[in-house]
């Protein structure tokens, strides 16, 4: 599922909502997900999961055309770690 069906999927089901308000709605949670893990702050949606960002160390690696080594830089990568009820849900386990 892509955004856009996301927004589609809401308006649908809410038809008392204009559809540019639904999407206004759905872009400001994107951005305050984004916002909080550009600050280094945990996100978690009960049930869903839980969004983090995790560093990774600066290393060295290797070019895999040529072989020849070379300095990773340190860095931040997102993180998600799925909730209880979405674990079960995927594996046909219901309550």
């Amino acid at each position: 599922m892509i955004r856009s069906e996301l927004i589609q999927k809401i308006a649908d089901d809410n038809p008392h909502l204009y559809q540019r308000d639904v999407e206004r709605i759905v872009n400001t949670i994107f951005e305050e997900i984004i916002d909080a893990m550009a600050r280094g702050d945990r996100v978690e949606l009960r049930g869903f999961g839980a969004f983090s960002v995790k560093k990774r160390d600066a290393r060295t690696g290797r070019n895999p055309r040529t072989g020849e080594a070379v300095e990773v830089e340190e860095k931040h990568v997102p993180f998600f770690k799925t909730g209880k009820l979405l674990r079960d849900r995927l594996n046909g386990k219901t309550n």
